[in-house]
């Protein structure tokens, strides 16, 4: 099987994080793929207002009804911090299956920096996808993936997409400010937010 590996805050999860989703699933031929929310990430704060609990549900309104997609609370029900070489060894159980992992432009260029990057490249195919259209960045990803190819013998993939530039962090802001922001995620998600009073505060 073709399986693919989607992780992240997701808080909250918006329509940029669907339509990676959509289009991992259809560029790498994708038998089924896993939608994980973090459960404490060893990379950046999570926001206190949003659950783990709270994301996880948001992830199975924004994911509900797409075939293939299946949402994962296995890092959230892992104890301590979730780092990705655990996620993928914990798919790892058939050899004859390939794991692809998707990862944004800023994950991918710092790869070689997280846990045991070595294992994280035997167990996968890295995937990327661009959500930002910073032509300063291009030599720099050029490069990044010439190294990978050297160091670790896997070709990095990108996904051709159109970037939906809309960030989590820049929704809870406008949310915090009193904005609409209901063009920036999905409708059940935005109901859900608004429900539960999140990143008010």
């Amino acid at each position: 099987m073709r399986i693919g590996i989607y992780g992240g805050t997701f808080s909250p999860v918006h329509i940029g994080h669907v339509q990676a989703a959509r289009a991992f699933m259809e560029q790498m031929w994708l038998d089924v793929l896993f939608v994980i929310p973090t459960g404490v990430t060893p990379h950046k704060e999570m926001n206190a207002s949003a659950s783990s609990q709270d994301r996880l549900n948001m992830c199975r309104l924004a994911f509900a009804g797409m075939d293939g997609v299946i949402v994962s609370d296995i890092e959230i029900l892992r104890q301590g911090k979730s780092y990705t070489v655990d996620t993928l060894r914990g798919f790892s159980v058939n050899s004859e299956d390939r794991l692809f992992l998707l990862c944004g432009t800023d994950m991918m260029l710092t790869l070689d920096t997280w846990r045991e990057p070595e294992e994280i490249f035997r167990l996968c195919y890295p995937v990327y996808i661009r959500r930002e259209s910073d032509a300063s960045l291009d030599e720099k990803i050029i490069s990044k993936i010439a190294e990978y190819k050297k160091k670790y013998g896997k070709n990095v993939v990108k996904l051709t997409v159109d970037p939906i530039e809309v960030s989590s962090s820049e929704i809870r802001e406008k949310i915090m400010r009193g904005d609409d922001v209901s063009d920036k995620l999905p409708r059940t998600v935005y109901q859900y937010i608004k429900e539960k009073g999140l990143y008010l505060k």
